[in-house]
């Protein structure tokens, strides 16, 4: 009689912790069996370079590894708000006043727009696949399925990265912003360790228990948590609309002008420092497995989510701009300051504690999407199996989630602001940019279908594309003055996206598609190229020093437990090898 399929198990108990539901590959059988393992390492490491999974392999089979179902009940309705709750948090309030004084001056509203429409062209790469492929892996799944599993570990290690270090600074700036309206003073509620290294000697109980509540409250249901995301966020942008109306009301044209400062040099560089009032969208495209329809939800939910985010932004900056003259702008607190200048002193306990509920509300659907993250990558063996372990009562991954609130807990207690904002940009940036080139392959890359001589020309423009795009961003950071360098990669750009263009391709969404294929993917390569070129050497140096470890991970662990699951008719072979091998040193 053949067994039942995972998912249909019911006498396992949720809670155990044995060796084998963390590793039950054979590779770590033994001491015997891994040091074999080990000795294969460039073998495996070679066969796992380019592998690539399946829709169906991501749909149906890694699912069982979870042994119960999530729910299916999340609606458009949930995830245009699940979109906002996660993206509208502090940024808008703490960033606009910083870049309206130092930057752009009024052409704020343009900084916003650019970085909306660099969201955007990522939104559109996330939605297809989340449409094609609704899974809880997000990104990690549809980089595995066409960029292959090693690029798919780097993202899946930056994805852990980012969930982790994302969530600390969110508790860090709540716990900030808390102490600004208590005392004016951020780090007011923070305790002092003097014999401790700078940016790690500022502990933050505050932020601990922020996180660890909003965690707590996402590991009980997805709907409850969706339900008190979108009732907490129809107030907040109630709080919002309110602020627009009273700016633009109490507002003069005359403030607007000049319009350029700081010329168009300053708005691309705001455009770089706003973007991350943007993130957190992705978070809403892990909730594909748990939504009704998703052909029809995730388009709703996630364009209609960004777009609007995307309008209200350049709202909210423009009257700022029109009740403050950019050189009155309050770095630190700009629409308080504002409302105190027309006679509204209260509007500032307004303001923080829409910020508050902002970033209450980011840590909360960031809580459900990490998760869900880690769920897959568990699933695929990753990581430990037992973190994809999914509770049969609330539906959702405890495991998963404890494994980033304990992380991000820590973090939270020790590490300052900036040191995470750098790491995590880089991160954040890293997976967009990696998200078009796999739209891009998926459109004309097709294993055995495609054929030898259009590849090797998809690669070429592919290359073209990236060169040019790291070429115009080492000129713009290198501050070289001309036009004739920007121009050249800028042909050379359109060059190698219209030889994209002019190829066959091999798939065409059954149901919803990203429009303008090659351009959108393309110009979204290029914009995340050169919003990584604009951070500093210090986000690069923690970046490659993270990749070192997590390089590290693979080779001892990872390459090991994938290779076991992709060959499981070679796994007697391995464990037999393992018990010789023992039986030799005993």
């Amino acid at each position: 009689m053949e067994s039942l399929p995972k998912t249909q198990q019911p006498h396992k108990r949720y809670w155990r912790f044995s060796k084998q539901d963390f590793f039950p590959e054979p590779s770590f059988n033994n001491l015997g069996s891994y040091k074999n393992a080990l000795s294969q390492t460039p073998n495996r490491l070679k066969n796992r370079l380019f592998a690539r999974s399946s829709d169906s392999s991501e749909l149906v089979e890694l699912k069982k590894e979870s042994e119960n179902e999530m729910k299916l009940c999340l609606t458009w309705w949930d995830l245009i708000w699940l979109g906002f709750g996660s993206v509208v948090g502090s940024g808008i309030f703490s960033i606009t006043g910083q870049e309206t004084r130092n930057d752009a001056g009024p052409a704020i509203v343009l900084s916003y727009a650019i970085s909306g429409l660099s969201a955007l062209l990522s939104v559109f790469c996330y939605t297809e696949f989340s449409v094609d492929i609704p899974v809880a892996g997000g990104s990690f799944s549809f980089l595995r399925i066409e960029l292959g599993d090693f690029v798919a570990f780097i993202a899946a290690a930056n994805i852990l990265l980012e969930a982790m270090v994302g969530a600390a600074g969110l508790g860090r700036s709540w716990s900030s912003y808390f102490a600004s309206i208590i005392k004016n003073n951020p780090d007011f509620l923070r305790i002092k360790i003097d014999s401790f290294v700078d940016g790690f000697n500022l502990l933050d109980p505050i932020a601990v228990v922020v996180l660890a509540l909003a965690n707590g409250i996402a590991m009980t249901g997805t709907k409850m948590t969706s339900t008190l995301n979108w009732m907490s966020s129809i107030i907040s942008a109630g709080v919002i609309v309110f602020i627009i109306i009273v700016g633009f009301v109490n507002g003069k044209t005359s403030n607007l002008v000049p319009f350029f400062p700081f010329g168009a040099g300053g708005v691309f560089r705001a455009a770089a420092v706003v973007y991350w009032s943007y993130t957190g969208f992705d978070m809403v495209a892990n909730m594909a497995e748990e939504t009704k329809r998703p052909s029809r939800d995730i388009p709703l939910g996630l364009l209609g989510s960004m777009s609007m985010i995307t309008v209200v932004y350049c709202l909210m900056a423009l009257a700022l701009t029109m009740m403050v003259k950019y050189t009155q702008v309050d770095v630190n607190a700009a629409y308080s300051v504002a409302f105190e200048g027309i006679g509204m002193y209260w509007a500032k306990y307004l303001v923080g504690i829409c910020a508050l509920k902002g970033m209450t509300t980011s840590m909360l659907v960031g809580s459900l999407g990490q998760s869900r993250y880690t769920t897959q990558i568990a699933r695929a063996h990753m990581i430990p199996p037992w973190f994809a372990l999914v509770h049969p009562k609330t539906g959702t991954p405890i495991y998963a989630t404890l494994l980033t609130t304990i992380t991000s807990c820590i973090l939270a207690l020790f590490t300052s602001l900036d040191v995470l904002s750098s790491v995590f940009s880089f991160s954040t940036l890293s997976i967009f940019m990696l998200m078009a080139v796999a739209l891009l392959v998926r459109r004309y890359y097709v294993t055995d279908v495609t054929l030898k001589h259009d590849l090797g020309k998809f690669l070429l423009c592919l290359f073209i594309v990236f060169g040019s795009s790291i070429g115009a961003t080492v000129l713009w950071s290198t501050d070289v003055k001309g036009w004739v360098g920007y121009a050249v990669t800028g042909v050379l750009w359109l060059l190698g996206t219209s030889g994209m263009a002019l190829l066959p391709k091999q798939r065409i969404p059954k149901v919803w598609g990203v429009p303008l294929v090659p351009w959108v993917p393309s110009l979204s390569i290029g914009m995340n190229i050169f919003l990584i070129g604009s951070l500093g050497k210090a986000a690069f140096y923690r970046f490659f020093i993270c990749s070192v470890v997590m390089l590290i991970y693979y080779v001892l662990v990872g390459v090991h437990a994938t290779y076991d699951i992709a060959h499981p008719d070679k796994q007697k072979s391995v464990i037999d090898e393992g018990k010789e091998s023992s039986d030799q040193v005993l």
